[in-house]
């Protein structure tokens, strides 16, 4: 699975969701990964799906890696059905099971009157074990892996379009900027947006997400980046202090931010001396679909060893956000006077 994207992750979900929901199930799934928004939603699937209301009291057993060893897991799977077609076994937070290893007992030989579900949060299993390879003979895994923050922009646009909405650029960047790549936390913020927006809206702006979500346009380290790109200095250093006046103010979140904004510029920058293919892919690559301008412009305004002391000047400040020697100085001033920084280098 290694190199996996996220196209492809969500392709696999989907048709194993299918599948569940027309009645076909593996013996075992395996749902593991760093992002865990795919393995939740195919787990909550086969748990939707796979027995009737009624058969559900002495059919399904759904229990947590912290409760359970793999012992009473193994059990629990090898019993039989009592008057449905089939049982479910689910276990949640499974990573903190000091026995999963010897799940892989059973996977060797599942029954076939029994769905397990082996649910990691956050985190894998060792692919060179027993369990991964009896899973992947028997059962069916899925590894989601952590979506690039322009990759998750793309994402958005993807997600709203299922649902018959197109999304803006300037507001899917809002999200992302909100949420990260936590894309459970995207579904659950479009979800409340969805439920406030007037029927037969087709189109999510910026100003929607803004009223919604809870987030600024005018002061976010969106805007923020986007000043420095163009070395708005005036611009730049008033967002900043905004921001940094915000009661729910970061300063981690925006120097991690401004490392996703620098370290593009810098890959920008490798590319084009490398004189890897031409300019527009190059674009694609390095930023995904959006905000090109801006970039075209970052990478005149900062040269590539700028940008590299720009980096440098990040990791420093993401040490004084965390609480390391910064005196008597609040959390705005600190970004202040990064901002400050970087404008000068």
């Amino acid at each position: 699975m290694a190199g996996k994207s996220y196209i492809e992750t969500d392709r696999q979900v989907r048709n194993l969701i299918e599948e569940v929901r027309s009645g076909v199930f593996k013996p075992v799934y395996l749902l593991m990964g760093e992002e865990p928004y795919y393995p939740e939603l195919l787990c909550q699937a086969v748990i939707d799906n796979c027995l009737q209301d009624w058969e559900k009291d002495f059919n399904e057993l759904i229990c947590y890696g912290a409760d359970v060893d793999a012992d009473a897991v193994i059990t629990a799977a090898r019993r039989f059905p009592m008057m449905a077609e089939r049982q479910l076994v689910v276990v949640k937070e499974a990573q903190v099971m000091k026995t999963l290893e010897d799940l892989a007992l059973y996977c060797q030989k599942p029954l076939d009157s029994t769905v397990l579900v082996i649910l990691l949060h956050g985190a894998s299993v060792d692919k060179r074990k027993a369990l991964y390879k009896s899973v992947l003979k028997q059962g069916v895994i899925v590894e989601s892996l952590p979506l690039k923050d322009y990759e998750t922009q793309q994402w958005i646009v993807s997600f709203y379009g299922e649902r018959g909405l197109k999304i803006e650029p300037e507001a899917a960047q809002l999200l992302v900027e909100y949420a990260g790549t936590d894309l459970g936390k995207i579904a659950v913020e479009t979800d409340k947006l969805l439920k406030n927006l007037p029927e037969g809206v087709k189109s999510i702006t910026a100003e929607d997400i803004e009223k919604n979500v809870g987030i600024s346009r005018q002061f976010s380290v969106f805007e923020l980046t986007k000043a420095l790109s163009f070395r708005d200095a005036a611009r730049a250093v008033k967002v900043a202090r905004n921001i940094g006046e915000t009661p729910r103010f970061f300063m981690p979140m925006a120097v991690s931010a401004l490392y996703m904004h620098f370290n593009r510029i810098l890959r920008y920058h490798a590319l084009i001396q490398a004189g890897q293919g031409n300019e527009q892919s190059l674009k694609v690559k390095v930023l995904g679909p959006f905000f090109h301008k801006e970039y075209d412009a970052a990478v005149r305004k900062y040269s590539l060893k700028q940008a590299m002391r720009v980096i440098s000047l990040l990791n420093d400040y993401d040490y004084k956000g965390k609480g390391g020697e910064v005196g008597e100085a609040t959390p705005a001033d600190l970004l202040v006077e990064l901002t400050t920084k970087i404008l000068n280098i």
